[in-house]
C-alpha cells in the first residue's frame, strides 16, 4: 500500500500547456519495488511535463482537443472510477488515480504488487484507496479555511515537509496534513511524545463518540420514454471520539434494515486496522444480486483526535425519493410552466425544508407571474429570473403537489441577467433542495448499543443521520435536455 509519485497540477484553460505542474513528488525505493513487481509489464514514472499533458489529454481538458479519439472516447471506455491509463513514450503507465477539484487536479500512481498486464482488477490494488484518502487529504488541507492564492501557495511549501510525515517512503501514515503540520510546530517547542506518528497529543475529559451518517443523493430526470432517469447516493460517516489513552479502539456496525440497500464501493480512513473482504469486494460496477453483502459493516479503528471521515460509499436504491415532471413550452415573451412532484411513500415526510428552484437563464427579468399552486408558497425574485417554490416540511396525505402558471419577461440585459449556455431555449430545469434529519434513504444507521470501546471510562454515545439533496434535477421534458452519468468512484465530488 504505497504510492510511486504524487503530482498537483493547476487546470489552465488558454494557457500554452493547459495548465502547469504546481507539485510533484516520486518515491526512489518503491520506484525499485515497482520495477520488481510488474517485470517486463514496468512502465516507469515519466518527467511531470509529458505527464502533465498526457494527463489534460485522457481528462479532455486541453483547449484544442475537440476531435474524436477512438481510444478515449467511445463507449466502451467510459471510466467510472477516476482511475486512469496514460499513454507517454509508446506505453502505458496504470493505474493513474486523478480527479479534478477548485481547478486543480490531484493525481498519483499507486504501488501494484503483481504483473501489469493483464490489467488485474482494482479492488485487488489496496494501494487504490490509499492513493485517492492522501489526495483527499491534501484537498483538504489546500483548501481549508480562506481560499486566497497567497495562503495556497504558502500551503504549497509546506507540503514537501508535511509528506515526510503523512506519508514517507511513499506509505500513507495520516492523511490529515493539519496533524502534521501541528507535530512540527508542537515538536519545535516541547519534547516529543511516545505517540504514532499520525496522532499529537491525548484527550483530558468526558468520554464521549459521536457518529454522523450524512447521504446525499443525485437525480437527473427527463420524463422521456428515450433516456432513463438516473439517481446516486453516496455516503459519509463522520466520527469524534474524544477517549482518554494514546491508542483507544473503537468498533462501530453499520447496520441495514431488511429491506435496506447494500452499501458499496467503500472507501475507509486509514486508521481502520482491519476489514472484512466482503466489504472491500461490493463494488457497484457489479450487477446487483441477493447475494450482495448487506451487513453489519464494523469498522475497528483507533481515532485520531479529531472529528474524521471513518468510510465513504455509494448504494444503488431502487427509486428516487422524489419524482417529477417539468413542462416548459414558450410563447414569445412568456413561458408556460407546469410541475408535479411526488414523494415517495417509503421516504420519511418530514424535512428540515424542501424548495423547488426554477431558473430562467438568458431571459430578461420577471414582469409578471401568473400560478396556481397546490401546496405550499411561490417566490418570485424579479431581477434574478428565478422562482421559488417553498414546499415546507410536509408533503400533504396524498404525498402528491403540483404547481402551474404563466411567467412574463422583460428586456433581456445581457450584463445583468443570468446567462448559461446549455440552458438556451426550452433547455431548462428544475433543481430540489431538501434535507431530512433522522434519516437515511439507504436505511443505514449506527446502532448505539453495537459501538465498542476499549478505553478507560464508559463514553456517551451520540449518533446521527441526515439525507441532503445533492444536484437533484428535473429537465423540461419538452425540450432537449443534457443527458448525465455518474461515476461510481467520484466520492471527492460530493464531500
Amino acid at each position: 500500500m504505497a504510492q510511486r509519485a504524487v503530482w498537483l497540477i493547476s487546470h489552465e484553460p488558454g494557457a500554452p500547456l493547459g495548465g502547469t505542474v504546481r507539485f510533484s513528488r516520486r518515491y526512489p525505493t518503491v520506484e525499485k519495488r515497482a520495477k520488481v513487481f510488474n517485470g517486463a509489464s514496468y512502465m516507469p514514472i515519466p518527467e511531470d511535463g509529458p505527464f502533465m499533458k498526457a494527463l489534460l489529454f485522457e481528462l479532455r481538458l486541453l483547449d484544442d482537443d475537440k476531435d474524436f479519439i477512438e481510444s478515449r472516447d467511445s463507449c466502451s471506455h467510459i471510466n467510472k472510477t477516476s482511475v486512469y491509463g496514460l499513454l507517454i513514450g509508446g506505453g502505458e503507465l496504470w493505474p493513474v488515480v486523478a480527479f479534478l477539484k477548485n481547478n486543480m487536479i490531484y493525481a498519483c500512481v499507486p504501488l501494484v504488487e503483481q504483473t501489469l498486464s493483464p490489467h488485474p482488477p482494482l479492488i485487488s490494488i489496496s494501494g487504490i484507496s490509499q492513493g485517492f484518502e492522501l489526495l483527499f487529504g491534501i484537498q483538504d488541507f489546500l483548501y481549508l479555511g480562506q481560499k486566497h492564492d497567497t495562503e495556497i501557495n504558502t500551503k504549497l511549501n509546506q507540503l514537501p515537509d508535511l509528506l515526510l510525515q503523512a506519508c514517507p517512503f511513499g506509505t500513507l501514515l495520516d492523511a490529515n496534513l493539519q496533524n502534521s503540520l501541528d507535530s512540527i510546530n508542537f515538536a519545535s517547542v516541547t519534547h516529543p511524545q511516545k505517540q504514532p506518528a499520525w496522532k499529537v497529543g491525548t484527550y483530558k475529559g468526558k468520554p464521549q463518540v459521536s457518529i454522523s451518517i450524512t447521504e446525499k443523493v443525485k437525480s437527473m430526470q427527463y420524463d422521456k420514454q428515450d433516456i432513463a432517469d438516473t439517481w446516486q447516493v453516496v455516503g459519509a460517516v463522520t466520527c469524534k471520539c474524544d477517549l482518554e489513552g494514546i491508542m483507544p479502539n473503537v468498533t462501530i456496525s453499520l447496520s441495514l434494515p431488511t429491506n435496506g440497500s447494500p452499501l458499496q464501493d467503500i472507501l475507509v480512513h486509514p486508521c481502520v486496522t482491519s476489514l472484512d473482504s466482503a466489504i472491500l469486494t461490493s463494488s457497484s460496477i457489479d450487477a446487483m444480486d441477493d447475494s450482495a453483502f448487506s451487513g453489519p459493516y464494523k469498522f475497528p479503528f483507533t481515532p485520531p483526535l479529531e472529528s474524521f471521515n471513518l468510510c465513504y460509499y455509494t448504494s444503488q436504491v431502487p427509486v428516487p425519493p422524489i419524482l417529477g415532471f417539468y413542462q416548459m413550452k414558450e410563447e414569445e415573451i412568456k413561458v408556460k410552466i407546469t410541475v408535479n412532484l411526488k414523494l415517495h411513500e417509503s421516504v420519511k415526510n418530514n424535512f428540515e425544508f424542501c424548495e423547488a428552484h426554477i431558473p430562467f437563464y438568458n431571459r430578461g427579468p420577471i414582469t409578471h407571474v401568473e400560478s396556481k399552486v397546490s401546496f405550499g408558497q411561490l417566490e418570485v425574485f424579479r431581477e434574478k429570473s428565478l422562482l421559488i417554490w417553498i414546499i415546507g416540511q410536509k408533503f400533504p396525505k396524498s404525498m402528491e403537489i403540483s404547481l402551474s402558471g404563466t411567467v412574463t419577461f422583460g428586456a433581456k440585459s445581457h450584463e445583468k441577467q443570468p446567462f448559461d449556455e446549455i440552458c438556451i431555449g426550452g433547455t431548462a430545469y428544475l433543481k430540489l433542495h431538501f434535507k431530512i434529519l433522522d434519516y437515511t434513504l439507504t436505511g443505514c444507521y449506527a446502532d448505539q448499543h453495537s459501538v465498542q470501546v476499549f478505553a478507560s471510562g464508559k463514553p456517551k454515545i451520540s449518533t446521527y443521520r441526515k439525507l441532503i439533496s445533492s444536484d437533484y434535477y428535473i429537465w423540461n421534458s419538452k425540450a432537449p435536455a443534457p443527458v448525465v452519468t455518474y461515476g461510481n468512484l467520484s466520492l471527492q465530488d460530493n464531500f
